[in-house]
């Protein structure tokens, strides 16, 4: 294994099928344009563990947490069948500055990942876990933050990041839909630098052998858990 790539954790793990908890900054798979340094998650995990793997979805190279992978190609195919028809469920943790609704609530805005191509259907549910008001931010415009947990229906383009969005309340440290110069300036108050504070919290799926209901969560973000204690050890 390259010196550079640091094992990765894993969460899960059977004949059938492996979970690891996917750092910040790497690639679920090879980029088509791919550039020297790329540390891509696939690669590594088989190196580790010697052994192909198969990825079943993806996660943005900024955000962590729970990415799974099938051991072998029936495995594979059904898991790829369960998510085309929406029966794996996705749990997200998303860290926004300023309060949100203390309300459940659900956003149905349709996403076009390029501008040559439809609008699709979209939906997520939010509900809000927690507020905090670091001292680092007493002088700011908004002085809170606030932990969203996002549950992602569909999966378009930057789904939860979007949706974020259009209530205006962009994902701290989310360079594209926040902005570079106030993920900076935010980054450097909360002391989490580049980070973006989006975890793939969990994953709730059928198993593809033993058809049993299998949940796998990952341990908290250390930045989110380091911003929301009470949460550390969710």
């Amino acid at each position: 294994m390259n010196s550079t790539n640091k094992p990765l954790t894993i969460l899960y793990r059977d004949e059938w099928l492996v979970a690891v908890d996917k750092p910040a900054g790497q690639l679920v798979h090879p980029a088509n344009h791919p550039k020297e340094g790329d540390l891509v998650t696939m690669k590594i995990l088989r190196d580790q563990i010697d052994h192909r793997v198969y990825n079943i979805h993806r996660i943005d190279r900024p955000t962590t947490g729970v990415l799974l992978f099938a051991l072998c190609r029936d495995a594979a195919k059904a898991l790829h069948r369960d998510l085309r028809h929406h029966k794996i469920s996705k749990t997200y943790w998303a860290v926004c500055q300023g309060t949100v609704s203390d309300q459940p609530w659900e956003c149905y805005q349709g996403i076009q990942k390029e501008d040559n191509e439809p609008i699709r259907d979209a939906h997520t549910s939010f509900h809000c876990l927690a507020s905090a008001y670091p001292p680092c931010l007493a002088d700011e415009n908004s002085s809170c933050i606030s932990l969203v947990e996002a549950k992602p229906h569909t999966g378009r383009y930057h789904q939860i990041r979007r949706h974020m969005l259009h209530i205006n309340k962009p994902i701290v440290g989310d360079f594209r839909y926040a902005g570079i110069e106030t993920s900076q300036h935010l980054g450097q108050l909360l002391g989490t630098g580049s980070r973006m504070l989006l975890q793939s919290k969990s994953l709730t799926l059928r198993h593809p052998v033993s058809d049993k209901q299998l949940t796998i969560t990952s341990p908290p973000d250390p930045f989110i858990a380091k911003l929301f204690p009470e949460y550390s050890n969710h």
